[in-house]
């Protein structure tokens, strides 16, 4: 089971690029940045966090990948379908069940498992027409 390494670096691009938008001004900045109780200007990860966080999503996207594929996804809506399944059996309820024993606001909740939906879905959907 292979995977393209180029979808794998398009998929990370993908995942970056939503989170860029995800939590910016634009979207959800302000209703994550007061759910999570800071200022936008207080919040700091520099570098180090977008280091992290490109690693994370490459790696994110590699396994997706060969859930993809060992799935045997080879169209949008079956590539979709891993990638909502995948969010639900592993986002959606880790979150949850973190943010019910840590007492965080809901709201807080969806912003964070929404967004790793939007990305998991397209993701799923391109790693499994890329061709290999």
């Amino acid at each position: 089971m292979d995977v393209s390494i180029w979808a794998v670096i398009v998929a990370a691009a993908i995942n970056m690029v939503v989170g860029y938008l995800w939590y910016s001004k634009a979207l959800f900045a302000e209703a994550w940045s007061k759910a999570v109780g800071k200022k936008m200007e207080d919040m700091s990860g520099g570098g180090q966090g977008y280091a992290l966080t490109t690693v994370g999503a490459l790696v994110q996207a590699w396994i997706l990948g060969l859930l993809v594929h060992w799935r045997g996804a080879d169209s949008l809506w079956l590539g979709a379908k891993v990638g909502f399944l995948v969010w639900l059996g592993f986002v959606a309820t880790t979150y949850a069940t973190s943010y019910i024993f840590e007492s965080r606001p809901k709201k807080l909740y969806y912003i964070n498992v929404g967004y790793f939906l939007v990305v998991l879905v397209i993701n799923g959907a391109l790693l499994a027409i890329w061709p290999q």
